[in-house]
């Protein structure tokens, strides 16, 4: 059955978070019946994306999807890999940031697929960190109604988060991923080799995403975290493997349960209604995706002092963990610029019955949807962020 086709099957068979590597490699499986697919994690695995991609029983041709950054450095070992695999690849490259995920740039990678001649048995590789992902996924999941994907993510976001569970889209002026659909890939291969390139600005990001996972799943995780950040930082190999695999486990057994966010899936949305809004407002270049859910998540745990029981203490465990990771925990805003934000939030995806619908923290570990806010309150949150002298770092890119 295609990746894309609905099916009502779900379970959960993670891999034990102790297993060790196999051929320098650790493998976790997404189980959703006939659409499940492995998430392969090593050093070096690049040069074997063509070998995996022949396992998958797809067409000769096929299409690498990159930015005009990612290519420079990593379309060369790609294309060399799927030839050498007996496939026939082409390279569609596009600008570099987030202003490229929009559906002008979904119309023009369509349009060199068809000239390139690509069919439904045809297949795209998705090499480059979250918004390649997302767009390259999208573009999968509409030419010719579906066509199989592939997920190489260069970027420490893109690996523990965007990469796996199946949710590809693109950008609205009005708001964050509201043209997209669930599309699963047919293979996820995180390159760990590919972070030593990576600027230290989009590390930093991908860490929001990794911290968020031990607030809403792995309260051990989190304490690891605490302990180990510094590694991470400096790009430890062992820590590296052991943090995106536990990542890749946990968004994996949610995805294995509640693969369209009828339900469970919505806690990984913690801290992402405001973080959206703030990159919405900002133009979507301002701030990192994980600049911006930083300082979500940091608003989402005030909310949740005040909602849900966390306790005050916890909550600055929170933002002195994010603030350790050298990411921004508040944002500098206008009292016009709240309204624009509180507005933005109202275009949510999560929003139900004209209510903006939060994922708030009972604990560390422990988090939970549906929390609707009373605006007096949202609007005390984002007072207490405008306050701060808080800018993101200079802009860095690969």
């Amino acid at each position: 059955m295609h990746p894309g086709t609905p099916n009502s099957t779900h379970r959960t068979c993670l891999v034990p978070p102790q297993r060790l590597f196999l051929e320098g490699m650790r493998t976790v499986d997404v189980s959703l019946g006939p659409r499940s697919y492995p998430i392969f994690i090593g050093t070096k695995l690049l040069p074997s994306l063509g070998r995996h991609c022949a396992k998958l029983g797809l067409g000769r041709r096929c299409a690498v999807i990159s930015d005009s950054n990612v290519a420079r450095r990593y379309a060369k070992t790609a294309l060399a890999s799927l030839r050498a695999a007996g496939f026939e690849p082409v390279l569609i490259t596009v600008p570099a940031g987030e202003k490229s995920k929009n559906l002008q740039t979904v119309l023009r990678c369509c349009g060199q697929l068809a000239r390139h001649r690509l069919e439904r048995n045809s297949f795209i590789v998705a090499l480059g960190g979250g918004v390649v992902g997302d767009l390259a996924g999208f573009v999968a999941a509409a030419y010719l109604r579906g066509i199989a994907f592939v997920q190489v993510p260069t970027t420490l976001l893109a690996q523990v988060d965007s990469s796996v569970g199946g949710k590809v889209g693109v950008n609205l002026p009005a708001g964050k991923n509201l043209v997209g659909a669930f599309y699963q890939p047919r293979l996820v291969l995180c390159d760990l080799s590919a972070l030593a390139t990576l600027p230290a600005r989009q590390l930093r990001a991908g860490l929001a995403e990794v911290i968020k996972y031990g607030i809403i799943r792995d309260a051990a995780l989190f304490a690891r975290l605490e302990k180990d950040l510094e590694s991470l930082l400096a790009l430890d190999p062992a820590a590296l493997a052991g943090i995106v695999a536990r990542c890749c486990e946990i968004k994996a057994g949610v995805v294995g349960q509640d693969e369209r966010e009828s339900g469970l899936r919505a806690i990984l949305n913690f801290g992402h209604t405001i973080g959206h809004a703030i990159e919405a407002v900002s133009g979507y270049g301002k701030y990192l995706h994980g600049e911006a859910i930083a300082i979500g998540q940091v608003a989402a745990a005030r909310l949740s002092v005040a909602l849900s029981g966390l306790s005050a203490g916890e909550a600055r465990r929170i933002e002195t963990l994010l603030a350790r990771a050298g990411l921004p925990v508040a944002i500098p805003l206008s009292a016009r610029q709240q309204t624009r934000l509180l507005e933005a939030m109202r275009l949510d995806k999560k929003v139900s019955g004209g209510r903006t619908r939060f994922v708030l923290a009972r604990r560390i570990g422990r988090v939970e949807a549906g929390y609707a806010a009373p605006p007096g309150l949202i609007a005390k949150v984002l007072r207490q962020a405008g306050r701060a002298r808080h800018h993101p770092p200079h802009h860095g890119s690969r």
